[in-house]
């Protein structure tokens, strides 16, 4: 499925209602894969994981060749085409967009040699990669490669992937490179458990003495060697892009949601309908301008950044910092957003049965990654007034 195709089934999830499962007769699409995560959600939490047949279905309408280059047969698609087909499944359910995002994970595999990229898509380009970086493990050197073997936290969508990167080497000031391996020949650590986006399946990675040649080893944010535009633009800033998106998306899921509520017409007081109460009517509104502001920054950065690369533009730090600044602040002003939400909804909201519980709980470990913290500002604020950023946020 191309990416176009894919991207025009994203726009019209935002004005058509889903369709029916889709039957043996016609493709599956976006919103017969949205009707399915909404049915099984609860599944995926309780599983601890996504399991591989939902995998399959995120395959099917092109997920994971999202990242893939084209001259090995995926879409390579621009980041925020991308962005917004996450931020659809996260308005269904959290886990879900967090392992579907990780269809952009492919292009960190773009700094391998090409020989190792084509072996890893000569099966197909729809090829998932899923890895865990820290704490990154000595390994010990041999001719043309490593012997690895160490734990590695915080795996997301590692059950569904057919290729799994661990951390080597490193020191303080200095990135990790990425060893990669088939996932059969890594161990997964059943030990997810966790409140908030249970069902990522983001366990520890174990590999014990392995050898990984140099070709199958890069070092994170490296340049790529595909001479594609999706590959010019920088992978970590995506990253984070895509974990922000899962906010957006969250953040949209809540708004709805205490949008329905207030036209209720009994509470259990006998108080009028929250529809009816100015205070209601002022904190939403505030919630929905923080919210779409948030959005359109986050989307413009990343539609100019590709745009400019697209154009033939070296990225600048400018940009860089831009992107980061983009994600960090819609990520955090989206969990503002659904804890107003909460607040709004009212004692009916602290039952656990209640979809703002799960809203709340999962927009709440977005903002815990890394690629999202409140650091980023000094970063930012650094290159705004021109002295030299922390080591690494460049």
């Amino acid at each position: 499925m191309s990416a176009s195709t894919l991207l025009d089934q994203a726009h019209s999830a935002e004005t058509e209602s889903a369709s029916a499962p889709a039957t043996s007769t016609r493709p599956v699409t976006l919103d017969d894969v949205l009707v399915e995560v909404a049915a099984r959600k609860n599944e995926f939490t309780a599983l601890g994981h996504v399991p591989r047949d939902m995998v399959e279905r995120f395959k099917a309408i092109g997920i994971y060749r999202a990242g893939t280059p084209r001259c090995f047969g995926g879409d390579a698609m621009p980041p925020a085409d991308f962005l917004r087909i996450v931020t659809k499944i996260a308005a269904v359910d959290g886990s879900a967009a967090w392992v579907a995002s990780f269809g952009s994970a492919n292009t960190y595999l773009a700094a391998l040699p090409k020989e190792t990229q084509a072996r890893i898509y000569a099966e197909g380009p729809d090829q998932v990669f899923a890895g865990a970086l820290y704490p990154p493990q000595a390994a010990v050197r041999r001719a043309e490669g490593w012997q690895v073997s160490g734990q590695w936290k915080f795996a997301s969508g590692c059950k569904g992937a057919s290729w799994l990167g661990v951390g080597i080497g490193g020191g303080p000031g200095t990135k990790p490179l990425a060893a990669i391996l088939p996932a059969a020949d890594v161990e997964i650590v059943d030990n997810w458990n966790v409140v908030g986006l249970e069902g990522t399946g983001s366990h520890d990675l174990r590999v014990t003495d392995k050898f990984v040649p140099d070709a199958w080893t890069f070092e994170r944010g490296s340049a790529a060697v595909i001479d594609e535009p999706l590959y010019r633009y920088p992978a970590v800033c995506y990253q984070a892009q895509v974990h922000a998106a899962v906010n957006i998306g969250l953040a949209q899921a809540a708004l709805d949601v205490v949008n329905e509520m207030s036209a209720g017409k009994v509470t259990t007081t006998g108080a009028p309908r929250m529809a009816d109460r100015a205070y209601f009517r002022i904190e939403l509104a505030k919630a929905e301008a923080q919210f779409q502001s948030a959005r359109a920054f986050f989307f413009e950065a990343a539609e100019a950044v590709y745009a400019s690369i697209a154009a033939g533009n070296a990225v600048t730090p400018e940009q860089v910092s831009t992107l980061k600044l983009s994600a960090t602040h819609s990520a955090q002003v989206s969990a503002d957003v659904v804890r107003d939400a909460y607040r709004l909804g009212g004692m009916a909201s602290i039952y656990s049965t209640h979809p703002l519980q799960r809203i709340v709980r999962d927009s709440m470990v977005v903002t815990q990654h890394a690629f999202l913290s409140s650091g980023n500002f000094d970063g930012v604020g650094a290159v705004l007034v021109g002295v030299p950023p922390f080591p690494g946020f460049l």
